[in-house]
């Protein structure tokens, strides 16, 4: 059933259908962003695969500590 689903004339067909809605103007700028978009992508999957076993023994240590002493109630004051 979807053995061939894409051929040649079927990617032609879709390039010629972007080329009609948003004209070949807008095109460039589209591929210009979206490459910028997968750049950015890219270099933040690849901080936090960089960070993130260093960033894990920190996190268990600050969840461990009670970050605040309680505070006194202002209820109290009526």
């Amino acid at each position: 059933m979807l053995r061939n689903a894409f051929e040649p004339w079927h990617l032609v067909l879709i390039i010629l259908a972007f080329v009609l809605l948003f004209g070949s103007k807008k095109l460039p700028d589209m591929a210009r962003g979206l490459g910028r978009s997968m750049r950015i992508l890219k270099s933040e999957a690849k901080a936090l695969q960089d960070d993130g076993p260093a960033d894990a023994p920190a996190d268990r240590e600050a969840t461990a500590k009670p970050a605040t002493e309680p505070r006194p109630e202002t209820s109290a004051r009526h």
